[in-house]
């Protein structure tokens, strides 16, 4: 669908310059913006190349591991159906953690993991109590809600685009940035858990 929208709003802002006559700036910024696009990609790169390589020594020397633990008590009270499952319940704990590191980009794996570890739990579940495999789990629905709204201590990807594109302080979003999400994914948590007990009274 995005394709198709992207593909009309290009489409339509070429035959309006066409018939305004502002072909020559339309050319002049499609040249602009496809340089300033390679520029990011590059600036990007190196930034997801060293974080990356920053969240693989944190795995190394256990660190990853600690934070795991730290978080575990908050996730058992999250997730206390699937907290005996030790292995989802760990890719939820380093999916959280690079996000709060704001390496979504490393977050990414992990949460597909996670996802699909808990929705091989739903379809078990259906098949002794009954209920329908293709639908998402009240657990997969809140973890979903808790990737999304992504509380981050660190905003990389933020700060980088701010840099590239010629922030003076580009790290003044450090601060409101930590406000907006933690106020989001308390928001997120706090609507995902009184869904998911609206449901389980529902199914009782």
């Amino acid at each position: 669908m995005l394709n198709y929208i992207w593909a009309f709003m290009i489409i339509l802002g070429i035959i309006v310059a066409a018939f305004t006559g502002s072909m020559e700036a339309v050319s002049s910024s499609i040249l602009d913006s496809s340089k300033e696009a390679i520029q990011l990609c590059l600036v990007m790169l190196g930034v997801v190349g060293m974080w990356t390589g920053v969240m693989k020594i944190a795995e190394k020397t256990g660190l990853v591991r600690q934070l795991t633990k730290l978080l575990m008590p908050i996730l058992r009270l999250l997730f206390p159906r699937i907290a005996d499952r030790e292995p989802v319940m760990g890719y939820i704990a380093t999916n959280i953690i690079a996000n709060l590191l704001g390496l979504g980009w490393a977050a990414t794996p992990t949460g597909l993991k996670a996802m699909k570890a808990l929705q091989e739990i739903h379809k078990e579940e259906c098949k002794l109590n009954g209920g329908d495999e293709e639908a998402a789990s009240d657990e997969m629905c809140l973890f979903l809600v808790i990737n999304i709204s992504s509380l981050q201590l660190i905003p990389i990807n933020m700060i980088a685009y701010r840099s590239q594109f010629g922030s003076v302080h580009p790290g003044v979003i450090i601060l409101p940035g930590l406000i907006a999400t933690t106020i989001s994914t308390l928001v997120g948590i706090l609507f995902g858990v009184w869904m998911c007990r609206r449901n389980r009274r529902k199914r009782l």
